[in-house]
């Protein structure tokens, strides 16, 4: 077989994108897919009216059925070991793997989508890396940089990355208020210690205390977030004028 298997960190990453995008790039370069979720669960959740489940994603960047798109359904949507046994059935690797080699054509690439992330159970003593290994197929692995190094779940890591969007100017304009003082004043470094870095302090604090209310809580995001807006804003108006002022101070 030649195609690749997809998977991910962790559910939520945006493996079903990424597997869609890498059909329709396949297909948009002249080359036959079979694109395939062997299992899904979370059938008897409400479907977005916006986004269509995965299967039916795969289905209709392929050109086939949902149908033709998946082996395993199950209803709850839980990990595939757990839904499999509210069902009272078994998710055998090598069924699983017979059943993807015979979706497979000889004249087309195979693109699978793992369930959840690379280490989610199949079974007692299975996980979705053991039948990535099975098929002997290439991973690839939807990863945020983010998320990977700090362990953080989606919702997690975005609320992370616009706190340091939000919080990142702040520590800049403060900053040129602490260049402008150095290249200005006599010992101006020593000065920056004394009357920039200290500034510094709340937008840390907010920033760090709106990281901890998204990952940990039990603090609402908003409150400690909306703070670290302000500080950013005041940051943006008080830092240019005041860098002008001590360098004009200097051409006098």
């Amino acid at each position: 077989m030649r195609g690749c298997f997809v998977t991910g960190t962790d559910t939520g990453v945006g493996k079903s994108v990424l597997t869609a995008a890498i059909v329709a790039a396949l297909r948009a370069g002249g080359t036959d897919v079979v694109a395939l979720k062997p299992i899904l669960t979370g059938l008897e959740e409400p479907p977005d009216p916006n986004w269509p489940q995965d299967h039916e994603l795969l289905a209709r960047i392929a050109g086939g059925r949902p149908e033709q798109a998946v082996l395993e359904t199950f209803d709850p949507a839980v990990s595939p070991h757990l839904a499999a046994e509210l069902a009272g059935r078994e998710l055998a690797l090598d069924e699983l793997a017979r059943g993807i080699r015979a979706a497979a054509r000889a004249d087309a690439a195979l693109v699978i989508e793992g369930v959840g992330g690379l280490l989610v159970p199949l079974g007692p003593d299975t996980s979705v890396r053991d039948l990535a290994r099975e098929l002997g197929l290439p991973l690839v692995i939807a990863a945020p940089l983010i998320g990977l190094f700090l362990n953080l779940d989606a919702p997690a890591e975005a609320a992370l990355t616009l706190t340091l969007l939000v919080g990142t100017p702040a520590l800049n304009f403060l900053g040129l208020i602490g260049a402008a003082i150095a290249v200005t004043l006599r010992r101006g470094g020593l000065l920056v210690a004394v009357i920039v870095l200290p500034l510094t302090v709340p937008v840390l604090i907010f920033g760090v205390a709106a990281a901890n209310a998204a990952v940990i809580g039990p603090v609402p995001f908003g409150t400690p977030f909306t703070i670290l807006c302000a500080l950013t804003l005041m940051s943006l108006v008080v830092g240019p004028f005041a860098a002008a002022a001590a360098l004009r101070q200097e051409m006098e």
